[in-house]
Order: structure tokens, then sequence, then C-alpha cells
């Protein structure tokens, strides 16, 4: 078996560059939900230096909530928000000489477009527009969506729980998050096994992130799970 591994970057962290060293793919932030320019170019330029593929992150406008608060947005909205986001982000990977490979909706906008089809139209719209793949969760409104569209690539998470039917522990809920290192192997595996994912998402916003990303890959690696981008 094989996966891979990928982090949001690009939002101003103290720990992108370590991170870096250790994942395959790297989500990279567009600017609505957090970065700037500055970072977004930094980031690309150093995920070429690591070899990690890079994708678009693009959000809601909400810096002040970091793109995590819902958000009514009509589909031309959402349209408009995802190709101007990743459009820009295209260019700066243009110049940097590391094209981009993937999209990945941030927050409650990644959240809500796996449930509702009116914000998952548009975002399979804009990766298909940029012939990009597109991340989401496996039996999503975006996964359904982006048949005969766009290539899909169906994601995890090491370090979320998940509810019954498949969706994301709220972060406000009491156990949203997995923080040890053998549970999160556990839960890699399960994915793996009965959900089918190709790619594992590993948060990089707090203090024990980097110790934590690299105890998981360690403990796949014994297991003979090899960590390798996605095709």
């Amino acid at each position: 078996m094989e996966i891979d591994l990928n982090c949001d970057l690009g939002e101003g962290c103290a720990y992108d560059a370590e991170l870096l060293a250790l994942i395959t793919s790297a989500n990279i932030a567009c600017g609505f939900h957090a970065g700037d320019p500055a970072i977004a170019c930094a980031t690309l330029a150093a995920a070429a230096r690591h070899g990690v593929q890079a994708g678009a992150h693009p959000s809601f406008p909400d810096r002040e909530h970091v793109g995590r608060r819902e958000m009514p947005r009509s589909e031309q909205q959402v349209l408009e928000d995802c190709v101007y986001q990743t459009g820009a982000l295209a260019a700066l990977a243009k110049a940097v000489g590391r094209p981009l490979s993937h999209l990945k909706p941030h927050g409650a906008l990644y959240n809500m477009a796996c449930r509702d089809d009116a914000y998952a139209r548009p975002i399979v719209e804009a990766a298909s527009l940029l012939n990009l793949r597109l991340l989401a969760l496996p039996g999503s409104r975006l996964q359904a969506l982006a048949a005969g569209r766009c290539p899909f690539i169906a994601e995890g998470f090491a370090d979320r729980r998940y509810l019954p039917d498949g969706s994301l522990v709220p972060r406000s809920q009491p156990g949203a998050f997995i923080d040890n290192p053998k549970d999160a192997v556990a839960q890699v595996e399960w994915l793996l096994r009965e959900r089918g994912v190709q790619t594992i998402c590993v948060h990089g916003d707090n203090p024990a992130a980097v110790a934590f990303v690299r105890a998981l890959r360690e403990a796949l690696t014994r297991k003979g799970i090899a960590i390798r981008a996605f095709a």
C-alpha cells in the first residue's frame, strides 16, 4: 500500500519549512483566509526545493475566522472566488517553476461543498477550468460531481475524527482532534482499507505538528505503507 501525505501550508505558521521535508503534497493558502503573495511564493519555492507537489487551497473571503465560518455565497460567487484565488496562485507557481497539481478547498468551504451541490458545482468547475485534480472526502458531493469533469483524489484525515456519515467532527466539539500518532496510524489504516483514500491530510497549524507528522510517517513506513505523492 501507499499513501500521499498532504498538509495545509502558507498560512503564516512557523513550521512550514520543517513540514515540507516530511510531506509529499502541500495545499497553499491563496490569501482569502490566510497568507499573502510573498508567503505563497516562498512556500511554492520551498515545495519545489523539496520535490513536494503544490496545490491551491482557496477559501471563503474570511480572514477574521480563518475561513472556518460557513458563509452564504451564490454559485457564481464561489466560482469567482475559487478561480481568482487559484488562478493567482497558479501564476506564482509558474514563476517559481512548480506548476500546480491540485485544488483543495479550505475549511468551511470544503465542508459545505462536500454536502451541498450549490457549493460543490463551482469548485468542480474551477478545477476543470484550470485542469487540476480535486481533493475531497470520498462519498462527498464533490466526488459525485467531479465524475467526468476533473480527476478526483479521495482524501482522509489523520488528525481529525469522523462522524458516522463520513463527515468530520466539527472543530468546536470535544474530541474532534487526534493528537496520538498511534491512534492516527490506526485511523489511516482504516481509511485506506474501508474508504479507499489516496491522500492523508495532516494539519500544520499547531506547535506539535512536526513531531506528530514525523511520528506518523515513521509508523506508517514501519507498517509497509509507502509515502508517495499521488499520480
